[in-house]
Protein backbone atom coordinates (compact mmCIF):
# COMPACT_ATOMS: atom_id res chain seq x y z
CA UNK A 1 0.00 0.00 0.00
CA UNK A 2 2.84 2.36 0.86
CA UNK A 3 4.49 1.83 -2.53
CA UNK A 4 1.17 2.51 -4.27
CA UNK A 5 0.72 5.77 -2.37
CA UNK A 6 4.31 6.72 -3.03
CA UNK A 7 3.79 6.04 -6.73
CA UNK A 8 0.64 8.15 -6.79
CA UNK A 9 2.42 10.94 -4.91
CA UNK A 10 5.33 10.76 -7.32
CA UNK A 11 2.94 10.94 -10.28
CA UNK A 12 1.17 13.98 -8.82
CA UNK A 13 4.50 15.70 -8.16
CA UNK A 14 5.54 15.13 -11.78
CA UNK A 15 2.25 16.53 -13.06
CA UNK A 16 2.52 19.65 -10.92
CA UNK A 17 6.22 20.14 -11.71
CA UNK A 18 5.59 19.77 -15.43
CA UNK A 19 2.63 22.18 -15.41
CA UNK A 20 3.54 25.41 -17.26
CA UNK A 21 1.17 27.28 -14.92
CA UNK A 22 2.86 28.41 -11.69
CA UNK A 23 1.42 26.18 -8.94
CA UNK A 24 1.68 26.09 -5.14
CA UNK A 25 0.30 23.34 -2.90
CA UNK A 26 0.10 23.59 0.91
CA UNK A 27 -1.04 21.02 3.44
CA UNK A 28 -3.51 21.37 6.32
CA UNK A 29 -0.79 22.90 8.52
CA UNK A 30 -0.01 25.55 5.88
CA UNK A 31 3.28 23.88 4.97
CA UNK A 32 4.36 24.09 1.35
CA UNK A 33 4.37 20.63 -0.26
CA UNK A 34 4.77 21.67 -3.92
CA UNK A 35 6.34 24.75 -5.52
CA UNK A 36 6.82 23.98 -9.19
CA UNK A 37 9.44 25.32 -11.55
CA UNK A 38 6.99 27.72 -13.21
CA UNK A 39 6.29 29.17 -9.74
CA UNK A 40 10.01 29.50 -9.02
CA UNK A 41 10.55 31.33 -12.32
CA UNK A 42 7.56 33.61 -11.77
CA UNK A 43 8.36 34.54 -8.15
CA UNK A 44 12.13 34.31 -8.28
CA UNK A 45 12.07 32.06 -5.20
CA UNK A 46 13.45 28.52 -5.47
CA UNK A 47 11.39 25.56 -4.30
CA UNK A 48 14.14 24.57 -1.84
CA UNK A 49 13.50 27.77 0.06
CA UNK A 50 9.79 26.99 0.46
CA UNK A 51 9.14 23.23 0.59
CA UNK A 52 8.30 22.08 4.12
CA UNK A 53 7.94 25.62 5.48
CA UNK A 54 4.99 27.89 6.14
CA UNK A 55 6.70 31.00 4.75
CA UNK A 56 5.04 31.19 1.35
CA UNK A 57 4.15 34.80 2.08
CA UNK A 58 7.82 35.76 1.64
CA UNK A 59 7.59 35.26 -2.12
CA UNK A 60 4.81 37.85 -2.38
CA UNK A 61 4.79 40.24 0.60
CA UNK A 62 7.27 42.06 2.84
CA UNK A 63 5.64 40.96 6.08
CA UNK A 64 3.73 37.87 7.22
CA UNK A 65 0.17 37.54 5.91
CA UNK A 66 -1.81 34.70 4.40
CA UNK A 67 -1.78 34.06 0.69
CA UNK A 68 -5.09 33.01 -0.83
CA UNK A 69 -4.30 29.30 -0.40
CA UNK A 70 -3.87 29.89 3.36
CA UNK A 71 -7.33 31.45 3.50
CA UNK A 72 -8.79 28.41 1.71
CA UNK A 73 -7.18 26.01 4.24
CA UNK A 74 -8.72 28.09 7.04
CA UNK A 75 -12.16 27.66 5.45
CA UNK A 76 -12.35 31.30 4.39
CA UNK A 77 -15.63 32.85 3.36
CA UNK A 78 -15.96 35.81 1.03
CA UNK A 79 -15.76 38.21 3.97
CA UNK A 80 -12.39 36.78 5.05
CA UNK A 81 -11.00 37.06 1.53
CA UNK A 82 -12.32 40.61 1.25
CA UNK A 83 -10.12 41.64 4.16
CA UNK A 84 -6.96 40.90 2.18
CA UNK A 85 -8.10 41.32 -1.44
CA UNK A 86 -10.63 44.11 -1.21
CA UNK A 87 -12.15 44.77 -4.61
CA UNK A 88 -9.67 42.44 -6.30
CA UNK A 89 -11.25 39.00 -5.95
CA UNK A 90 -14.31 36.99 -6.86
CA UNK A 91 -15.62 33.48 -6.28
CA UNK A 92 -14.28 31.16 -8.97
CA UNK A 93 -16.70 30.58 -11.84
CA UNK A 94 -15.17 27.13 -12.38
CA UNK A 95 -14.61 25.61 -8.91
CA UNK A 96 -17.12 25.60 -6.08
CA UNK A 97 -15.70 27.18 -2.91
CA UNK A 98 -12.63 28.56 -4.69
CA UNK A 99 -11.60 32.19 -5.18
CA UNK A 100 -9.68 34.03 -7.85
CA UNK A 101 -8.05 37.44 -7.84
CA UNK A 102 -5.77 39.74 -9.77
CA UNK A 103 -3.16 41.95 -8.10
CA UNK A 104 0.06 43.81 -8.73
CA UNK A 105 3.32 42.67 -7.14
CA UNK A 106 5.93 45.40 -7.17
CA UNK A 107 8.85 43.11 -6.23
CA UNK A 108 8.46 40.85 -9.26
CA UNK A 109 10.77 41.79 -12.13
CA UNK A 110 12.19 45.25 -12.78
CA UNK A 111 8.79 46.94 -13.08
CA UNK A 112 6.57 44.58 -11.10
CA UNK A 113 4.11 42.04 -12.47
CA UNK A 114 0.35 41.61 -12.53
CA UNK A 115 -0.76 38.14 -11.43
CA UNK A 116 -4.06 36.35 -11.80
CA UNK A 117 -4.34 33.65 -9.17
CA UNK A 118 -6.90 31.04 -8.22
CA UNK A 119 -6.98 29.03 -4.99
CA UNK A 120 -9.10 25.95 -4.30
CA UNK A 121 -9.40 23.46 -1.47
CA UNK A 122 -7.97 19.92 -1.47
CA UNK A 123 -10.23 17.54 0.46
CA UNK A 124 -9.99 14.00 1.77
CA UNK A 125 -12.52 11.32 0.99
CA UNK A 126 -14.75 12.63 3.80
CA UNK A 127 -14.78 16.15 2.40
CA UNK A 128 -12.43 17.56 5.05
CA UNK A 129 -10.03 20.26 3.86
CA UNK A 130 -6.49 18.85 4.04
CA UNK A 131 -4.74 21.44 1.93
CA UNK A 132 -5.09 23.96 -0.89
CA UNK A 133 -3.76 24.52 -4.39
CA UNK A 134 -3.07 27.93 -5.86
CA UNK A 135 -2.22 28.72 -9.48
CA UNK A 136 -0.62 31.94 -10.66
CA UNK A 137 -0.70 33.41 -14.14
CA UNK A 138 1.32 36.41 -15.29
CA UNK A 139 -1.15 38.78 -16.96
CA UNK A 140 1.20 41.75 -17.07
CA UNK A 141 1.21 41.98 -20.86
CA UNK A 142 -2.55 42.12 -20.90
CA UNK A 143 -2.54 44.84 -18.26
CA UNK A 144 0.07 46.87 -20.12
CA UNK A 145 -1.88 46.57 -23.36
CA UNK A 146 -4.96 47.84 -21.59
CA UNK A 147 -3.01 50.72 -20.06
CA UNK A 148 -1.55 51.73 -23.43
CA UNK A 149 -5.05 52.02 -24.85
CA UNK A 150 -6.62 53.64 -21.82
CA UNK A 151 -7.00 57.11 -23.39
CA UNK A 152 -9.30 55.82 -26.09
CA UNK A 153 -10.64 52.76 -24.32
CA UNK A 154 -13.53 54.30 -22.40
CA UNK A 155 -15.19 55.80 -25.45
CA UNK A 156 -14.49 52.84 -27.74
CA UNK A 157 -15.67 50.38 -25.11
CA UNK A 158 -19.01 52.15 -24.81
CA UNK A 159 -19.42 52.11 -28.58
CA UNK A 160 -18.55 48.42 -28.89
CA UNK A 161 -20.35 47.22 -25.76
CA UNK A 162 -23.44 49.20 -26.62
CA UNK A 163 -23.74 47.47 -29.98
CA UNK A 164 -26.30 44.71 -30.30
CA UNK A 165 -24.06 43.09 -32.92
CA UNK A 166 -21.53 40.65 -31.48
CA UNK A 167 -18.16 42.31 -31.93
CA UNK A 168 -14.57 41.40 -31.13
CA UNK A 169 -11.41 43.39 -31.76
CA UNK A 170 -7.83 42.17 -32.03
CA UNK A 171 -4.74 44.35 -31.66
CA UNK A 172 -1.73 44.12 -33.95
CA UNK A 173 -0.31 41.27 -31.86
CA UNK A 174 -3.48 39.19 -32.26
CA UNK A 175 -4.51 39.85 -28.65
CA UNK A 176 -8.19 40.35 -27.93
CA UNK A 177 -8.80 43.96 -26.89
CA UNK A 178 -12.61 43.97 -27.05
CA UNK A 179 -15.22 41.25 -26.71
CA UNK A 180 -18.62 42.80 -26.18
CA UNK A 181 -21.59 41.44 -24.27
CA UNK A 182 -23.36 40.42 -27.47
CA UNK A 183 -20.26 38.37 -28.32
CA UNK A 184 -20.38 36.72 -24.89
CA UNK A 185 -24.01 35.78 -25.45
CA UNK A 186 -23.54 34.39 -28.94
CA UNK A 187 -20.34 32.44 -28.17
CA UNK A 188 -20.92 31.55 -24.53
CA UNK A 189 -17.38 32.80 -23.79
CA UNK A 190 -16.87 35.58 -21.26
CA UNK A 191 -14.79 38.60 -22.21
CA UNK A 192 -12.76 38.11 -19.02
CA UNK A 193 -11.57 34.76 -20.36
CA UNK A 194 -10.23 36.09 -23.66
CA UNK A 195 -9.48 39.82 -23.40
CA UNK A 196 -5.72 40.32 -23.34
CA UNK A 197 -5.06 36.80 -24.68
CA UNK A 198 -4.59 35.23 -28.10
CA UNK A 199 -7.13 32.54 -27.28
CA UNK A 200 -9.99 33.89 -29.41
CA UNK A 201 -10.00 30.60 -31.35
CA UNK A 202 -11.20 28.69 -28.27
CA UNK A 203 -14.66 30.26 -28.55
CA UNK A 204 -15.14 28.84 -32.04
CA UNK A 205 -12.96 25.78 -32.68
CA UNK A 206 -11.73 22.69 -30.78
CA UNK A 207 -8.11 23.19 -31.84
CA UNK A 208 -5.94 26.26 -32.40
CA UNK A 209 -6.51 27.94 -35.75
CA UNK A 210 -6.90 31.55 -36.91
CA UNK A 211 -10.27 33.19 -36.93
CA UNK A 212 -11.03 35.52 -39.83
CA UNK A 213 -9.80 38.60 -37.92
CA UNK A 214 -6.42 36.87 -37.49
CA UNK A 215 -6.23 36.36 -41.25
CA UNK A 216 -6.93 40.05 -41.79
CA UNK A 217 -4.05 40.99 -39.46
CA UNK A 218 -1.75 38.67 -41.41
CA UNK A 219 -2.59 40.49 -44.63
CA UNK A 220 -4.83 37.73 -45.87
CA UNK A 221 -5.33 37.22 -49.55
CA UNK A 222 -8.10 35.13 -51.04
CA UNK A 223 -5.88 32.04 -51.16
CA UNK A 224 -5.33 31.92 -47.41
CA UNK A 225 -8.99 32.69 -46.69
CA UNK A 226 -10.11 30.01 -49.12
CA UNK A 227 -7.93 27.44 -47.35
CA UNK A 228 -9.99 27.81 -44.15
CA UNK A 229 -13.37 28.91 -45.51
CA UNK A 230 -13.50 27.11 -48.85
CA UNK A 231 -16.70 27.92 -50.68
CA UNK A 232 -18.14 29.78 -47.67
CA UNK A 233 -16.62 33.26 -48.01
CA UNK A 234 -16.43 36.28 -50.28
CA UNK A 235 -14.62 39.59 -50.33
CA UNK A 236 -16.61 42.22 -48.46
CA UNK A 237 -18.73 44.45 -50.68
CA UNK A 238 -18.61 47.22 -48.04
CA UNK A 239 -15.08 47.35 -46.62
CA UNK A 240 -11.90 47.32 -48.67
CA UNK A 241 -9.62 44.51 -47.57
CA UNK A 242 -12.38 42.81 -45.58
CA UNK A 243 -13.94 39.38 -45.97
CA UNK A 244 -17.25 37.85 -44.94
CA UNK A 245 -18.34 34.26 -44.52
CA UNK A 246 -21.10 32.04 -43.22
CA UNK A 247 -20.46 28.84 -41.28
CA UNK A 248 -22.03 26.43 -38.79
CA UNK A 249 -20.76 26.14 -35.19
CA UNK A 250 -22.09 22.93 -33.64
CA UNK A 251 -21.31 23.75 -29.98
CA UNK A 252 -23.14 27.11 -29.91
CA UNK A 253 -26.54 27.05 -28.24
CA UNK A 254 -28.94 24.15 -28.44
CA UNK A 255 -28.12 22.17 -31.57
CA UNK A 256 -25.52 24.58 -32.98
CA UNK A 257 -25.84 27.97 -34.67
CA UNK A 258 -25.19 29.43 -38.12
CA UNK A 259 -23.12 32.63 -37.99
CA UNK A 260 -22.53 35.28 -40.63
CA UNK A 261 -19.28 37.05 -39.83
CA UNK A 262 -17.36 39.92 -41.34
CA UNK A 263 -13.75 40.87 -40.58
CA UNK A 264 -12.06 44.10 -41.63
CA UNK A 265 -8.73 45.83 -40.90
CA UNK A 266 -8.33 48.73 -38.46
CA UNK A 267 -5.75 51.27 -39.68
CA UNK A 268 -3.91 54.20 -38.15
CA UNK A 269 -3.56 57.61 -39.76
CA UNK A 270 -0.67 56.33 -41.87
CA UNK A 271 -2.80 53.52 -43.26
CA UNK A 272 -0.97 50.81 -41.35
CA UNK A 273 -3.02 47.89 -40.04
CA UNK A 274 -3.03 48.13 -36.24
CA UNK A 275 -5.84 45.71 -35.52
CA UNK A 276 -8.88 43.93 -36.91
CA UNK A 277 -12.57 43.98 -36.08
CA UNK A 278 -14.90 41.04 -36.54
CA UNK A 279 -18.67 41.08 -36.22
CA UNK A 280 -20.89 38.03 -35.81
CA UNK A 281 -24.57 37.68 -36.61
CA UNK A 282 -26.71 34.69 -35.76
CA UNK A 283 -28.48 33.68 -38.99
CA UNK A 284 -29.68 30.29 -37.73
CA UNK A 285 -33.38 31.06 -38.11
CA UNK A 286 -32.85 32.28 -41.65
CA UNK A 287 -30.89 29.15 -42.53
CA UNK A 288 -33.52 26.93 -40.93
CA UNK A 289 -36.24 28.72 -42.86
CA UNK A 290 -34.27 28.27 -46.09
CA UNK A 291 -33.70 24.60 -45.31
CA UNK A 292 -37.37 24.11 -44.48
CA UNK A 293 -38.31 25.80 -47.74
CA UNK A 294 -35.84 23.65 -49.66
CA UNK A 295 -37.18 20.51 -47.99
CA UNK A 296 -40.73 21.60 -48.73
CA UNK A 297 -39.88 22.32 -52.35
CA UNK A 298 -38.12 18.97 -52.71
CA UNK A 299 -41.06 17.19 -51.10
CA UNK A 300 -43.46 19.00 -53.44
CA UNK A 301 -41.24 18.16 -56.41
CA UNK A 302 -41.20 14.48 -55.43
CA UNK A 303 -44.96 14.49 -54.91
CA UNK A 304 -45.44 16.10 -58.30
CA UNK A 305 -43.52 13.31 -60.06
CA UNK A 306 -44.57 10.37 -57.88
CA UNK A 307 -47.55 8.07 -58.18
CA UNK A 308 -49.27 8.14 -54.79
CA UNK A 309 -50.46 4.51 -54.91
CA UNK A 310 -47.26 2.70 -55.91
CA UNK A 311 -44.51 5.15 -54.99
CA UNK A 312 -43.06 4.86 -58.51
CA UNK A 313 -42.65 7.86 -60.79
CA UNK A 314 -45.78 8.97 -62.62
CA UNK A 315 -46.40 9.27 -66.36
CA UNK A 316 -45.77 13.01 -66.27
CA UNK A 317 -42.23 12.39 -65.12
CA UNK A 318 -41.75 9.75 -67.81
CA UNK A 319 -42.58 12.29 -70.49
CA UNK A 320 -40.13 14.72 -68.88
CA UNK A 321 -37.29 12.18 -68.61
CA UNK A 322 -37.62 10.17 -71.79
CA UNK A 323 -36.64 12.90 -74.33
CA UNK A 324 -33.45 13.63 -72.37
CA UNK A 325 -32.54 9.94 -72.15
CA UNK A 326 -33.12 9.45 -75.87
CA UNK A 327 -31.06 12.53 -76.69
CA UNK A 328 -28.19 11.26 -74.51
CA UNK A 329 -28.34 7.78 -76.05
CA UNK A 330 -28.22 9.24 -79.55
CA UNK A 331 -25.45 11.75 -78.78
CA UNK A 332 -23.12 9.20 -77.20
CA UNK A 333 -24.28 6.21 -79.24
CA UNK A 334 -25.26 4.30 -76.10
CA UNK A 335 -27.97 1.61 -75.87
CA UNK A 336 -31.28 2.26 -74.14
CA UNK A 337 -34.24 -0.06 -73.70
CA UNK A 338 -37.79 0.46 -72.55
CA UNK A 339 -40.26 -2.02 -71.04
CA UNK A 340 -44.05 -1.74 -71.01
CA UNK A 341 -45.75 -3.98 -68.41
CA UNK A 342 -49.46 -4.66 -68.21
CA UNK A 343 -51.09 -6.68 -65.41
CA UNK A 344 -53.02 -9.62 -66.85
CA UNK A 345 -56.80 -9.93 -66.30
CA UNK A 346 -56.67 -7.02 -63.87
CA UNK A 347 -60.32 -6.05 -64.42
CA UNK A 348 -61.31 -9.55 -63.34
CA UNK A 349 -59.35 -9.07 -60.08
CA UNK A 350 -61.11 -5.75 -59.39
CA UNK A 351 -64.52 -7.24 -60.16
CA UNK A 352 -63.90 -10.34 -58.01
CA UNK A 353 -62.03 -8.92 -55.01
CA UNK A 354 -62.73 -5.20 -55.16
CA UNK A 355 -60.65 -2.14 -56.05
CA UNK A 356 -58.86 -2.00 -52.68
CA UNK A 357 -57.48 -5.48 -53.20
CA UNK A 358 -56.67 -4.57 -56.80
CA UNK A 359 -54.62 -1.66 -55.48
CA UNK A 360 -52.68 -4.11 -53.31
CA UNK A 361 -51.86 -6.15 -56.39
CA UNK A 362 -50.51 -3.06 -58.15
CA UNK A 363 -48.45 -2.21 -55.07
CA UNK A 364 -47.03 -5.74 -55.07
CA UNK A 365 -46.08 -5.34 -58.74
CA UNK A 366 -44.38 -2.02 -57.94
CA UNK A 367 -42.34 -3.71 -55.18
CA UNK A 368 -41.19 -6.44 -57.56
CA UNK A 369 -40.20 -3.84 -60.15
CA UNK A 370 -38.14 -1.88 -57.59
CA UNK A 371 -36.39 -5.07 -56.45
CA UNK A 372 -35.31 -5.90 -60.00
CA UNK A 373 -34.04 -2.48 -61.07
CA UNK A 374 -30.42 -1.39 -61.28
CA UNK A 375 -29.34 1.91 -59.75
CA UNK A 376 -29.56 3.75 -63.08
CA UNK A 377 -33.00 2.37 -64.02
CA UNK A 378 -36.31 4.16 -63.48
CA UNK A 379 -39.87 2.83 -63.16
CA UNK A 380 -43.12 4.66 -63.86
CA UNK A 381 -46.80 3.94 -63.42
CA UNK A 382 -47.98 4.79 -66.88
CA UNK A 383 -51.69 4.50 -66.20
CA UNK A 384 -54.13 2.08 -64.58
CA UNK A 385 -52.42 -1.30 -64.45
CA UNK A 386 -49.75 -0.34 -67.00
CA UNK A 387 -46.13 0.39 -66.06
CA UNK A 388 -43.01 1.53 -67.92
CA UNK A 389 -39.39 0.75 -67.03
CA UNK A 390 -36.57 2.80 -68.54
CA UNK A 391 -33.17 1.08 -68.84
CA UNK A 392 -30.25 3.37 -69.81
CA UNK A 393 -27.08 1.60 -70.98
CA UNK A 394 -29.07 -1.59 -71.61
CA UNK A 395 -29.41 -3.25 -75.00
CA UNK A 396 -32.15 -5.58 -76.12
CA UNK A 397 -30.64 -8.68 -74.50
CA UNK A 398 -30.27 -6.97 -71.13
CA UNK A 399 -33.79 -5.55 -71.38
CA UNK A 400 -35.21 -8.94 -72.18
CA UNK A 401 -33.36 -10.59 -69.27
CA UNK A 402 -34.69 -8.06 -66.78
CA UNK A 403 -38.20 -8.36 -68.23
CA UNK A 404 -38.16 -12.14 -67.84
CA UNK A 405 -36.96 -11.79 -64.25
CA UNK A 406 -39.82 -9.38 -63.55
CA UNK A 407 -42.34 -11.66 -65.21
CA UNK A 408 -41.28 -14.75 -63.25
CA UNK A 409 -40.92 -12.89 -59.92
CA UNK A 410 -44.38 -11.35 -60.11
CA UNK A 411 -45.99 -14.65 -61.07
CA UNK A 412 -44.72 -16.07 -57.76
CA UNK A 413 -46.22 -13.24 -55.71
CA UNK A 414 -49.46 -13.67 -53.83
CA UNK A 415 -51.72 -11.12 -52.17
CA UNK A 416 -54.04 -12.19 -49.36
CA UNK A 417 -57.28 -10.22 -48.99
CA UNK A 418 -59.09 -9.46 -45.71
CA UNK A 419 -61.02 -12.71 -45.94
CA UNK A 420 -57.85 -14.77 -46.33
CA UNK A 421 -58.29 -15.43 -50.02
CA UNK A 422 -55.12 -15.65 -52.10
CA UNK A 423 -54.92 -13.41 -55.15
CA UNK A 424 -52.43 -14.21 -57.89
CA UNK A 425 -51.69 -12.13 -60.92
CA UNK A 426 -49.27 -12.21 -63.85
CA UNK A 427 -47.87 -9.57 -66.16
CA UNK A 428 -47.27 -9.28 -69.89
CA UNK A 429 -44.18 -7.33 -70.92
CA UNK A 430 -43.04 -5.75 -74.16
CA UNK A 431 -39.40 -4.78 -74.71
CA UNK A 432 -38.05 -2.28 -77.25
CA UNK A 433 -34.56 -0.92 -77.80
CA UNK A 434 -34.19 2.70 -78.92
CA UNK A 435 -33.51 3.17 -82.63
CA UNK A 436 -31.60 6.25 -83.76
CA UNK A 437 -33.94 9.09 -84.66
CA UNK A 438 -36.92 7.51 -82.95
CA UNK A 439 -39.28 9.78 -80.99
CA UNK A 440 -40.37 9.01 -77.41
CA UNK A 441 -43.89 8.15 -78.59
CA UNK A 442 -42.57 5.82 -81.28
CA UNK A 443 -40.39 3.95 -78.77
CA UNK A 444 -43.27 3.59 -76.31
CA UNK A 445 -45.62 2.50 -79.10
CA UNK A 446 -43.25 -0.30 -80.21
CA UNK A 447 -42.89 -1.59 -76.65
CA UNK A 448 -46.65 -1.29 -76.15
CA UNK A 449 -47.32 -3.24 -79.34
CA UNK A 450 -44.98 -5.96 -78.07
CA UNK A 451 -46.98 -6.04 -74.82
CA UNK A 452 -50.21 -6.62 -76.75
CA UNK A 453 -48.46 -9.36 -78.70
CA UNK A 454 -47.56 -10.98 -75.35
CA UNK A 455 -51.26 -10.78 -74.39
CA UNK A 456 -52.21 -12.39 -77.69
CA UNK A 457 -49.72 -15.21 -77.10
CA UNK A 458 -51.31 -16.15 -73.80
CA UNK A 459 -50.08 -13.54 -71.28
CA UNK A 460 -47.49 -13.99 -68.50
CA UNK A 461 -44.63 -13.68 -70.96
CA UNK A 462 -42.14 -11.32 -72.61
CA UNK A 463 -42.09 -10.21 -76.24
CA UNK A 464 -39.35 -8.04 -77.72
CA UNK A 465 -39.94 -5.61 -80.55
CA UNK A 466 -37.77 -7.42 -83.03
CA UNK A 467 -38.41 -10.43 -85.29
CA UNK A 468 -37.73 -13.97 -84.04
CA UNK A 469 -36.59 -13.01 -80.49
CA UNK A 470 -39.80 -13.40 -78.48
CA UNK A 471 -39.57 -15.28 -75.20
CA UNK A 472 -41.63 -18.43 -74.76
CA UNK A 473 -45.07 -17.62 -73.37
CA UNK A 474 -46.41 -20.06 -70.79
CA UNK A 475 -50.15 -20.47 -70.79
CA UNK A 476 -51.93 -18.58 -67.98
Amino acid sequence: MRSTNQGAHLGLSQIIEGNPVATIVIDGQHRVTHWNRACAVLTGVAAAEMIGKSEQWRAFYQQPRPIMADLIVDGALAGDVQQFYQGKFRPSVLIDGAFEAEDFFQAFGPDGRWLFFTAAAIRDENGKIIGAIETLQDVTERRRAEAALSDNEAFLKQVVDGSSVATLVLDSEHRVSHWNHACEVITGTLAADVVGTRDQWRAFYPARRPIMADLILDGAEEGSVDRLYHGRYRASVLVQGGFEAEDFFPHFGDGGRWLFFTAAPLRNAAGQVIGAIETLQDVTERRRAEEALKTSEERYRLLSVTDSLTGLFNSRHLHERLPDELERAQRYLRPLSLLVLDADHFKRINDTFGHLEGDKVLQALARVIRQCLRRADSAFRYGGEEFVVLLPEAGLAAGRALAERLCHSFAEQQVVDQEGRVIRCTVSIGVAEYLTGETPNQLIRRADDATYEAKRRGRNCVVVSAPNVAADCPTV
